[in-house]
């Protein structure tokens, strides 16, 4: 009989508030002119919210009770509207900006150490996938955690259909370059186009999650829309977005954040509140939900599905 521990970082499953009523709650509050800072919301929210409109009829998938994420799921409202997308600025709020990203038609390159090089769209690549929603915790580098409920399928799939060869060590994954629309890629000090990686293991790792949809409905574009990674117990930089490329390696890539500085950002970025950035510590996080701080948690609690694949590598600099 297999006997499930709770972390000391869970809630009990009856305690997690469900998004849909939290945002319910909070839009009552709202028409009768209760404001958002009593609430306790976090960050200032602009005047209108911008969402993916729900158009598919594969969206809400069902939800997987596989990985726990021990806490409520930060509102829709707040989640989207306090993002890292660098290709159009550096400011966290660039949903509005985020909309003149073109993403239907949308294709992605796999290519590299594959039997079979070849380029296919958004959309016949989505279909060849079950889709499934996961609650996921997320961590960023910048000490600020929030929890959301992504739709998508396993990257382990997507590495299977793609077919590597035998040598190929490593998955590279690269965003599109569209300066002309994407502001921030204007900023030639930055070298464009986004680009992460991950080792095989990491790949067919159970947790490593290929996003399509967030809160019910295909992903609005801040987000990282129509594709993008999600490694939930890696700082978030690590979870590319608006992918275009996917390459299997037998060198590892070196990443954008690798690149811009050497010396804070490594390739492997685990979350470990023991070891901080050289500019801040790690060992706390504030929740975008309620503006609190909270203890952060090796791996970002997420230890007993990932902590084997590093076993060996104790020499090298896997927490940043």
């Amino acid at each position: 009989m297999l006997i499930k521990r709770t972390q000391g970082w869970e809630l009990k499953e009856h305690e997690v508030t469900d998004e849909k009523l939290y945002v319910d709650r909070r839009n009552v509050l709202a028409g009768l002119g209760v404001g958002l800072g009593a609430l306790g919301a976090g960050p200032a929210l602009a005047p209108t919210t911008v969402f993916a409109a729900t158009s598919d009829a594969r969206y809400p998938a069902k939800r997987s009770a596989a990985y726990p994420p021990g806490r409520a799921i930060t509102p829709e409202e707040i989640a989207s509207r306090y993002n890292n997308f660098y290709e159009f600025g550096s400011s966290k709020q660039i949903a509005a900006a985020a909309q003149a990203l073109p993403t239907d038609p949308w294709a992605i390159r796999i290519d590299g150490l594959v039997e079979n090089e070849r380029t296919i769209s958004f959309e016949d690549l989505e279909k060849k996938f079950s889709l499934e929603e996961r609650v996921y915790r997320h961590r960023c580098v910048e000490a600020w955690s929030m929890v959301a409920p992504w739709t998508g399928f396993p990257l382990s799939a997507l590495v299977k259909f793609a077919r590597p060869l035998s040598k190929a060590k490593y998955v590279r994954m690269e965003t599109f370059q569209a300066p002309e629309i994407a502001r921030g890629q204007r900023a030639t000090w930055y070298p464009w186009p986004y680009v992460e990686g991950l080792t095989m293991a990491e790949a067919m790792n159970d947790l490593s999650f290929m996003v399509t949809g967030a809160y019910g409905k295909p992903m609005a574009k801040q987000f990282g829309a129509p594709l993008r990674l999600h490694l939930p117990w890696k700082y978030g930089f690590k979870s590319a977005k608006s992918i275009a490329r996917i390459s299997f390696t037998e060198e590892r890539p070196k990443s954008f954040w690798e690149k811009v500085a050497p010396k804070e950002y490594g390739f492997w970025a685990n979350v470990n509140p023991e070891v901080p950035h050289p500019r801040w510590s790690q060992a706390t996080e504030r929740k975008l939900a309620d503006g609190s701080r909270i203890p952060t948690v090796k791996w970002n609690g997420y230890g007993e599905w990932v902590a084997d694949i590093y076993a060996g590598l104790e020499d090298q600099r896997i927490f940043y």
